[in-house]
Order: C-alpha cells, then sequence, then structure tokens
C-alpha cells in the first residue's frame, strides 16, 4: 500500500450484535477480552451491565445491544468485551462476538438511509457494503449518555 493511498484508508473492527454487523474505528479500541460476569450498579441505566474490575481499574459494561435498542442478551462464554476510549474515559462494550478487522477507503463508507430513524442516525456514522455483508459504522460518542442526562 504506498502513503497516498493509505491516506484515504480507514481501519475497523467488525463485531455482531445478534444477526446484525457492526463497526468501529479501530484507533477507539483499547483490546478485546473474553466476557467477565460484571457487579451490578444500583440506579444504572438499563444499557449498562455493572463494572469489572480490569487490572486494578473499575471498568463499567455497556450492553451495546440494549443501547442500540435490541433485546438483551444473555451472555455466555463466547460473548466479548472490546475496551474502548470514549472521549477522556475507557469502558468496556459488550458483543456478541468481533468478526474481523476492516480495511476499507473513505469513499466506501455510505451515509445513513434517510429512511432511518433519528435514534439509529445518532449511532449509525455510515454504512459499508462489503462481500453481500452490510455493516453499520458506529459512532462511540452517543454510547454514552451526556453528563447533564445521566444527572
Amino acid at each position: 500500500m504506498t502513503e497516498t493511498q493509505n491516506e484515504t484508508m480507514r481501519e475497523l473492527i467488525a463485531f455482531r450484535i445478534g444477526a446484525q454487523e457492526f463497526c468501529v474505528d479501530i484507533m477507539s479500541v483499547r483490546e478485546i477480552r473474553g466476557y467477565t460476569q460484571a457487579t451490578a450498579l444500583p440506579q444504572a441505566p438499563s444499557f449498562v451491565r455493572g463494572v469489572i474490575n480490569l487490572r486494578g481499574a473499575v471498568l463499567p459494561i455497556v450492553d451495546l445491544a440494549v443501547r442500540l435498542g435490541f433485546p438483551p442478551p444473555e451472555p455466555t462464554a463466547r460473548h466479548v468485551i472490546m475496551v474502548v476510549n470514549i472521549g477522556a474515559q475507557v469502558v468496556g462494550l459488550l458483543v456478541d462476538a468481533v468478526l474481523d478487522i476492516l480495511t476499507v477507503e473513505e469513499g466506501a463508507i455510505q451515509p445513513t438511509p434517510d429512511v432511518a430513524s433519528e435514534m439509529a442516525k445518532v449511532f449509525t456514522r455510515g454504512v459499508l457494503a462489503i462481500d453481500g455483508r452490510m455493516i453499520s459504522l458506529i459512532g462511540l460518542d452517543h454510547v454514552l449518555p451526556a453528563e447533564s442526562a445521566a444527572a
């Protein structure tokens, strides 16, 4: 790959929630780890499964299925936690499975269709059609509620 090609390429991590595929920018992912049972927090939003101990740090776990409006999964040993940076905060995202790393041209990311709901547009930054698969690019900036909304 030449330098000029590299400037328009993006690396994304593809993952599955239920029957749907999503992806996030690889630069926001710190690590991918196996599922760990979270300790529930009182009065937490429905999409917050709780917290886990990640090498001495308390890591909140967001059930991405619930946050995106899908039915809550019953986590198994096959589920994974993607540890991501959202702004200055480190958060674990519970997903069904990580599929692969995609290298795509910026132009291959199509805008979210206008027929999508406003909530879908809040989370989805675009859609990729790759090998007959439709993969939604998720923007992590709205996964956590704004501080004012959380209070």
